[in-house]
């Protein structure tokens, strides 16, 4: 739920973005076929953009790369007094509703307007579809021209169907369909009705050009202002003077921008990468002599029956599939923390907490922690690869910088730097299962643990290994088992 939310906020801000651009520089411009195609791709682009993920690379000294196995921060416990949902699932929910309501307003619409034309009277006139109806006023709806009535002898009358014709053959209905489209997901962005009312803008100018290569701007211009007091229609409609009248008379009497203007629309280009640079790239390093120790994509449950840390040795069940999955083809010796893989575990639970504006906002996920082992066993290079906020990446940093030093991996019998990997996942638990997993804990007499978060007391559980936190004091209940 958190990476649509973080979807939504990077759309708005590139759509922001782009709409500067346009109006700053492009808006004034009479290229009109060129700023509809500007305004059309930088709508899908910014719908695009926050999707991609391309990675770039640094290029590095000769590091072995180490995956630690998913180490996951929980909730078992619900908290007193805690509420049913979090802000985020109320922002969700708020959202869905809304997209609901706007689809639905898009489907009437269009059902609406395609009965209304189902009802009018039909003709066939120099090549295009009229439907006439009292009720209508002048507008464009895909291949239909729409008129309240019509004399093929009336100047004014063919000035607006000529207008018309205009939307229906450069297909501007289309335009307004991917707006509207766009509009169900992003209804509740104001910025999303400013690209709307551009782009219509310059199907207006698109068509009123088309009217003046045979009729005058003075007699057209004329015509606008009689006409202006008629009412919109429906969102796929080119209403005939449904814009500032001001404005188009304005580029009526404008005079044809210069060639060398087009350069203007370069200016997108940087704009356009940066955008891609800052929401799509996630940055890797990349090493000429990579070699891969481990790699544990799966969380390996931790059986009900393990009681203690004594029970979670090198001969454990829970630990052999890990030493199964090991290759030691390229290195001979993985790096080793102080007590083993037993001593981190032990220093992850006594350290990790699940921040409190993480839990307070509902945010779940996972964590990426990327580090290197110098050959000396020290920690350096602290990066996060994914993170997932809410205070959660920092709380990750600090454990791992905190750590005690390793003893260094070895490769042909020679100390060489470790990469290391370690997802944390930070789980928040349901309330309603958790006054039941505490029953079922509280029964089998397993040894109990806590983190206490702030005012907030919870059984906080890495879902891996070993036990998250030291022994609970016995105002709490609950259980902090770990797995990897």
């Amino acid at each position: 739920m958190n990476a649509l939310l973080i979807y939504l906020v990077e759309v708005s801000i590139c759509l922001g973005i782009s709409l500067v651009i346009y109006r700053v520089l492009l808006s004034g411009l009479t290229f009109f076929s060129w700023n509809r195609s500007i305004l059309l791709g930088l709508l899908i682009l910014s719908g695009f953009i926050p999707l991609l993920r391309l990675e770039f690379f640094d290029l590095g000294p000769e590091i072995t790369e180490m995956t630690l196995p998913v180490f996951q921060v929980g909730d078992q416990v619900a908290e007193v007094g805690s509420r049913w949902f979090s802000w985020s699932q109320l922002l969700i929910g708020v959202y869905l509703v809304g997209v609901v309501f706007t689809a639905a307003r898009l489907i009437f619409g269009f059902m609406v307007s395609q009965r209304q034309i189902g009802n009018a009277k039909k003709i066939y006139y120099n090549k295009h579809y009229i439907a006439i109806h009292p009720e209508f006023v002048p507008a464009s709806f895909f291949d239909y021209i729409l008129m309240p009535d019509f004399d093929p002898e009336n100047t004014e009358q063919k000035q607006i169907i000529l207008h018309e014709s205009m939307h229906v053959r450069l297909r501007h209905s289309w335009d307004l369909l991917l707006v509207n489209f766009a509009k169900v997901f992003f209804w509740f962005n104001p910025l999303i009705y400013l690209f709307e009312n551009s782009l219509r803008e310059v199907h207006e100018y698109q068509a009123d050009q088309g009217v003046t290569f045979s009729y005058g701007p003075k007699e057209y211009a004329t015509l606008l202002l009689k006409l202006i007091t008629a009412k919109p229609g429906w969102q796929f409609m080119n209403n005939f003077n449904q814009f500032q009248t001001k404005k188009r008379i304005i580029m009526l009497g404008k005079s044809q921008s210069a060639h060398w203007q087009k350069l203007r629309f370069l200016t997108l280009i940087p704009v356009i990468g940066l955008l891609v640079l800052v929401f799509s790239c996630e940055r890797q390093d990349l090493e000429p002599q990579l070699s891969t120790l481990i790699d544990f994509d799966q969380v390996i449950e931790v059986p009900d029956d393990v009681q203690n840390l004594e029970e979670l040795s090198l001969e454990n069940p829970v630990y052999k599939p890990l030493v199964a999955d090991q290759i030691f083809d390229v290195v001979e010796q993985q790096p080793n923390p102080p007590g083993g893989m037993s001593g981190w575990n032990q220093y992850l639970a006594k350290n990790l907490q699940y921040p409190f504006q993480a839990r307070r906002m509902g945010i779940e996920g996972t964590v990426i922690v990327v580090f290197v082992i110098k050959t000396d066993g020290s920690i350096h290079d602290v990066e996060i690869l994914r993170g997932i906020g809410g205070g959660a990446d920092e709380e990750a940093m600090r454990v791992v910088q905190n750590a005690p030093r390793w003893e260094p991996g070895r490769q042909r019998g020679k100390l060489v730097n470790t990469r290391m990997r370690l997802p944390i996942r930070f789980k928040l638990a349901s309330s309603t299962n958790s006054a039941s997993e505490t029953a079922k804990l509280t029964e089998k007499n397993i040894p109990t643990q806590v983190v206490q978060l702030q005012e907030i007391q919870v059984t906080a559980y890495l879902d891996q290994f070993l036990p998250y936190k030291q022994l609970m004091e016995s105002e709490f209940i609950g259980k902090l088992p770990t797995d990897f």
